[in-house]
């Protein structure tokens, strides 16, 4: 077996949709931390952790590397190695202090409070926490990456190479030294950005040469333009209809609830009126936001919407693994739609015009130029773009085979990506045969997260109800 590094997160520069993320904690509404939180069936050992961690950063060298601005931050921030690097500071432990058979409060609040700490932008952009004391000998390991490392596929292309499919301890393994250490050289830098900026000429060149070429067909190029140029705006764009009222303050503070949903159900839901699993994740979501804008007392008419938008990702064969390929589809959620089976089409139908939009990657095309722009400009001009939806919905495919930690067999992952200004962010990740829910709250919009994480569950049973006999959701506690 080869001791060399996996090719994960192997681009030196970062992409203009990467560096908008990146400039954009400007405001710190837009910090972008991606949280997992693993649920271990044992406490794995301290030192055997640490050297695992270790092996993980020399296996993923992007793991030891740090962010650096150009020159007066002009272009694109690159990946430079950490001469620094300290695992110490990276991987922490600490122990719930109760007992109880509960113990989603304590983990929750532990997780929470680091989600929301800041990363210190010298060193590189990912933490862990080992939490002990959970009931029956278990634990949880906490992971945090920031965005610019990686979206959700990503992060499963990351986890399926380095967790383990057996308890014990495979000495076998690869073993690749560390990454040799570099130290910024001025010079190179200079040369790196001019030769960068340079390039954009060609670029813009060769656009005007596409364009150009579309004269010999000036009706359909006409047509064409303009059609793409109605979908862009409608990508780049909130999704129509009013706000939430009930949902409309925002604030800094976040509250993590978790669910589990049995996987096998929920698609079989979705088939049996002829919708997929992701319309029934996301019928289900709105159902829960129904249940709760009427237990607080905001009844939702029939019409009613729930401003939502859904990443859709755009990897393609040949793309590296890591970084981030994804692209909005928003849509005017049915949330008023009461009967689950209508919900679900209702649902299909709008997520197919989302995903066929012409311009569905047109972010891709602005984000270049917003990249340039000044932290607080760059919010204010692209915060729009999100902090307009009430609820971001991901589905990501995670791992269907039993692996492990140190010794330590994972019995649930549960997502929790960043608010972008938004009231919620919901992820889904199938765990073996289980969907772990989690959502990511803004404490200030959804101010019961106990009621909230009930509705929801209630939103899922309206769901599975279409597919009788089966398991029901359960929030965890």
């Amino acid at each position: 077996m080869s001791d060399t590094p996996l090719t994960w997160g192997t681009a030196r520069e970062m992409t203009a949709f990467e560096a908008m993320m990146w400039r954009a904690e400007y405001d710190p509404r837009f910090r972008s931390p991606v949280t997992a939180i693993e649920i271990l069936d044992a406490k794995p050992d301290w030192e055997r952790l640490v050297a695992a961690t270790d092996w993980a950063t020399r296996m993923v060298p992007r793991f030891r590397e740090r962010v650096r601005e150009p020159l007066g931050g002009l272009g694109t921030p690159y990946w430079i190695h950490d001469v620094d690097f300290d695992l110490h500071y990276h991987l922490r432990r600490v122990r719930i202090p109760g007992s109880g058979p509960g113990f989603w409060n304590e983990l929750a609040t532990i997780a929470e409070q680091f989600a929301m700490t800041p990363f210190d932008r010298e060193r590189p952009p990912w933490e862990a926490l080992l939490v002990e004391g959970l009931p029956g000998g278990r634990s949880a390991f906490v992971l945090k990456l920031h965005h610019v490392l990686t979206d959700g596929m990503g992060a499963v292309q990351l986890l399926a190479q380095l967790h383990s499919r057996r308890r014990e301890h495979d000495a076998s393994k690869p073993q690749p030294p560390a990454p040799a250490t570099e130290a910024p050289d001025p010079l190179a830098e200079v040369d790196r950005l001019v030769r960068r900026e340079i390039g954009i000429v060609p670029a813009a060149v060769r656009a005007t040469r596409d364009v150009l070429g579309a004269v010999t067909h000036p009706l359909s190029a006409v047509r064409d333009t303009y059609r793409w140029l109605g979908s862009a705006v409608r990508v780049l764009s909130p999704p129509s209809g009013k706000g939430s009222e009930l949902l409309r303050p925002r604030g800094m503070s976040w509250r993590f609830a978790a669910l589990d949903v049995p996987f096998a159900d929920l698609r079989a839901a979705g088939k049996s009126v002829g919708g997929t699993f992701n319309d029934a994740y996301v019928a289900a979501l709105l159902g829960g936001f129904r249940l709760y804008h009427e237990a607080m007392g905001h009844p939702v008419p029939a019409a009613g919407t729930l401003r939502t938008s859904v990443p859709v990702s755009v990897r393609r064969d040949g793309d590296t693994e890591g970084g981030n390929r994804w692209a909005p589809a928003r849509l005017a959620g049915p949330m008023g739609v009461v009967d689950a089976a209508e919900r679900i089409l209702a649902v299909n139908a709008r997520m197919r015009a989302a995903r066929d939009e012409p311009a569905l990657e047109s972010p891709d095309v602005v984000a270049p130029l917003l990249a340039r722009l000044p932290g607080p400009l760059l919010t204010l001009v692209a915060g729009g773009s999100t902090s307009g939806n009430d609820l971001q919905a991901s589905n990501v495919p995670g791992l269907r085979s039993d692996a492990y930690l140190c010794g330590a067999k994972i019995e649930r992952v549960y997502p929790f990506a960043p608010l972008p200004g938004c009231a919620a962010m919901v992820s889904v990740v199938t765990h073996g045969d289980t969907c772990c829910v989690g959502a990511n709250l803004d404490a200030a919009a959804i101010t019961d997260r106990d009621l909230f994480a009930d509705c929801l569950a209630q939103g899922f049973a309206e769901v599975l109800a279409l597919a009788p006999g089966k398991a029901a959701a359960e929030v965890v506690g």
